[in-house]
C-alpha cells in the first residue's frame, strides 16, 4: 500500500483519536495524556501512540520481543496516564537528534542507524512506516481506544507524502482528528484556518473539532472569533483550555524555561528557572545549576527537584559563573564528546573544578566529569581517540557501538552528595560506552573516590561528586531527599518545612480535558463508555 492510500480499520479494532496541532508545542501532549487518564478513570482500555517522535528525552519500555527498548518521554508519560505498562509499540519510530542535521533512528525500541534527514526519508522511511502500522495493529488488538499524538504541524505541505506522525497515522489508523491551537502565540484563528485549508481532503474530512489551548482570561472574549471560524470552516471549536501546567514531564528542549533577564547570583548571564512558584522566598531557597548543553537529553531527570519546596533548578548558559548556585547537576547528552568540548570552550569545566558545592553527573554528564573519554570517534568526533574530561571523578569512559537500554533497580549507598540515603532506587539506563574506575586521581581539582557503585553499576562517588548512569534517580524519594538536604546544608540555609508539591499531573491533565473539552460536540462522547 502506498503512503497516499487509506487503510480502513477492521471490525473489532480500537477507535483511534489523533490529537494533531497547528504547530509544535501547542499542548498536544497534555491533551493526549489528559484524555488517556480520563478514559482510564471511566474504565476504558486505552493506550497512547505516536507513530514517529523526535526527541532526546527517552524512557525505557518493553519491545514486541520482550526486550528493553526506547520510547519518547511523552508516550511513557501517557502510558502512566492510561494506567498501562509502556511498550515501544506506543512510539515505534523515535528520532534522536545528534546535531549537524543527523539523528539516531530508533525503530521498535532499537537504534538502527545514524542518518541525516535525506537518508532517513530515502532509505528508511518505508521500513519505519511498516513498523508504525504493525505497532498500531498490535495496540488496536488489545485496547478499546488509542489516543494518538501528532508531531509539529499537521499541515506541513512539504512533508505531506511522508508525514508519518500526522497524515499517515490518520490514514492507516482510520483516526478521528482533534486539532490543538495555541492562543498564547497569537494568531490562533488564522493558524487554525490556514491549517484546515492546507490539509489533504481526506484528512480534512476526519477533523472532528479544534481545541484552543493556553488561554488566559475570560473565554467569552473569544466568542465572536469562534463563531466566525466555525461559520467559515464548519469545524466546531470544542474546547478552550486555560493556561495551566499540570506538571507533566517535558517532551523536548522547547519546554525548557526561557533565559532569565537576571541570572543566578544577580549576573546578567541568563539562565531560566524551574520551581520558583512554590511560595518560598528566593533568599530562603537554593539553586541547582544545570548547564544548558547544546545536545541536552533526558533533562526531565531534574523535574522532581524543581517540585521540592525551596529548590530552584536554574538552566545556565555554558559561560555562566557558578557563584550564584549551591549545587550543579550535569544532565544527559545525545553527544557527550561534542558537549564536553562546548563546555571546555566556554570555560565551564574550569568553573566547575573551582566550584565547592555538591555535583552530580547523570549518564552523559557523568562521562563528562571523568578523567577521559576513549574511542571518541564512535561519537562522531573525527578520528580523535581520547578526549580529556573535566577530571572531577577518577573514571574513564570507553565508547562503543553497543548501547545499553534497560530498566534498573539498584541498592543505594548514602555517600557524597546523597549522604544518608538508603534502600533501593529504580530508574533506567540508556547509554553507549562503559565507564570504569581508575586509581584515585591525583590531578589538580580531582578528588579521591569514597565509594564504587553507590547508585547503580559503574557509578562512583567522592565526598562532593557523584556520577551515575541511573536516569530517574531523583524520582526515588530517599535519593532526592538526601541530595536536597546536602544542598541546603552547603548553602547554610534551613530547609523549608513541607513535602514536595503533589501536582497529580495525570489527574490534573484529565480534569482539564473533562472540564474544558466537549467531546460530545466533537462526536466523540462514545469514547468514554458508560456514564458515571
Amino acid at each position: 500500500m502506498t503512503g497516499g492510500e487509506t487503510a480502513a480499520a477492521t471490525e473489532g479494532d480500537a477507535r483511534t483519536v489523533l490529537i494533531a496541532g497547528t504547530a509544535s508545542h501547542v499542548g498536544k501532549s497534555t491533551l493526549a495524556a489528559g484524555l488517556c487518564r480520563l478514559l482510564a478513570r471511566r474504565g476504558v482500555s486505552v493506550a497512547p501512540y505516536k507513530a514517529q517522535n523526535m526527541s532526546n528525552n527517552a524512557r525505557v519500555a518493553l519491545t514486541p520481543d520482550g526486550e528493553w527498548g526506547e520510547v519518547g518521554v511523552s508516550q511513557h508519560v501517557q502510558a502512566r496516564a492510561a494506567e498501562v505498562p509502556a511498550t515501544t509499540d506506543m512510539n515505534p519510530v523515535l528520532l534522536k537528534p545528534r546535531g549537524g542535521g543527523e539523528s539516531q533512528v530508533v525503530i521498535d525500541g532499537e537504534a538502527v542507524a545514524n542518518a541525516p534527514a535525506s537518508e532517513y526519508y530515502d532509505d528508511r522511511w518505508e521500513a519505519a512506516r511498516a513498523a508504525a502500522v504493525a505497532a498500531h495493529e498490535r495496540l488496536a488488538a488489545g485496547h478499546d481506544v488509542i489516543v494518538a499524538e501528532g508531531a509539529g504541524s499537521v499541515a506541513e505541505i512539504n512533508l505531506r507524502d511522508r508525514d508519518l506522525a500526522n497524515v499517515e497515522c490518520a490514514r492507516f489508523a482510520d483516526a478521528d482528528v482533534l486539532i490543538a491551537v495555541d492562543i498564547e502565540r497569537g494568531g490562533a484563528f488564522a493558524s487554525l484556518y490556514g491549517t484546515l485549508e492546507l490539509l489533504p481532503d481526506d484528512l480534512r474530512e476526519r477533523v472532528r473539532g479544534a481545541v484552543i489551548t493556553k488561554f488566559r482570561g475570560d473565554p467569552s472574549l473569544l466568542e465572536p472569533g469562534i463563531e466566525e471560524i466555525e461559520a467559515r470552516t464548519g469545524v466546531p471549536v470544542v474546547g478552550v483550555v486555560p493556561h495551566d501546567d499540570p506538571g507533566l514531564p517535558a517532551e523536548d528542549s522547547l519546554s525548557l524555561p526561557d533565559a532569565e533577564e537576571d541570572g543566578p547570583g544577580g549576573s546578567d548571564r541568563g539562565g531560566g528557572v524551574l520551581g520558583s512558584d512554590d511560595g518560598v522566598a528566593d533568599d530562603a531557597a537554593v539553586r541547582v545549576g544545570v548547564p544548558r548543553l547544546p545536545r541536552i537529553s533526558n533533562f526531565t531527570d531534574l523535574e522532581p527537584l524543581a517540585r521540592e519546596p525551596g529548590v530552584r533548578v536554574a538552566y545556565l548558559p555554558l559561560d555562566a559563573a557558578l557563584d550564584g548556585v549551591d549545587a550543579v547537576v550535569l544532565p544527559g547528552s545525545k553527544n557527550t564528546v561534542d558537549d564536553l568540548l562546548a563546555l571546555r570552550d566556554a570555560g565551564f569545566g574550569a568553573a566547575l573544578r573551582a566550584f565547592d558545592g555538591p555535583v552530580v553527573g547523570v549518564c552523559g554528564g557523568y562521562q563528562i566529569l571523568g578523567e577521559r573519554l576513549v574511542g571518541a570517534a564512535v561519537e562522531g568526533v573525527g578520528d580523535r581517540e581520547a578526549v580529556p574530561g573535566v577530571g572531577l571523578l577518577p573514571v574513564e569512559t570507553e565508547f562503543s557501538t553497543e548501547k545499553r537500554v534497560e530498566r534498573v533497580t539498584c541498592a543505594v549507598e548514602g555517600v557524597g552528595p546523597i549522604a544518608g540515603a538508603a534502600g533501593r532506587a529504580t530508574g533506567y539506563e540508556i547509554h553507549a560506552g562503559r565507564t570504569r574506575r581508575l586509581g584515585d586521581a591525583a590531578d589538580e581539582g580531582a578528588e579521591t573516590a569514597v565509594a564504587t557503585e553507590p547508585l547503580g553499576a559503574g557509578s562512583v562517588a567522592t565526598e562532593r561528586v557523584l556520577g551515575t548512569y541511573l536516569h530517574g534517580l531523583f524520582e526515588t524519594a530517599a535519593v532526592r531527599d538526601a541530595f536536597v538536604e546536602r544542598v541546603f546544608a552547603h548553602a547554610g540555609l534551613a530547609r523549608p518545612n513541607g513535602a514536595a508539591t503533589d501536582r497529580s499531573p495525570y489527574d490534573r491533565a484529565a480534569d482539564l480535558v473533562a472540564k474544558h473539552v466537549d467531546l460530545g460536540a466533537a462526536g466523540l462522547d462514545g469514547l468514554l463508555g458508560p456514564t458515571e
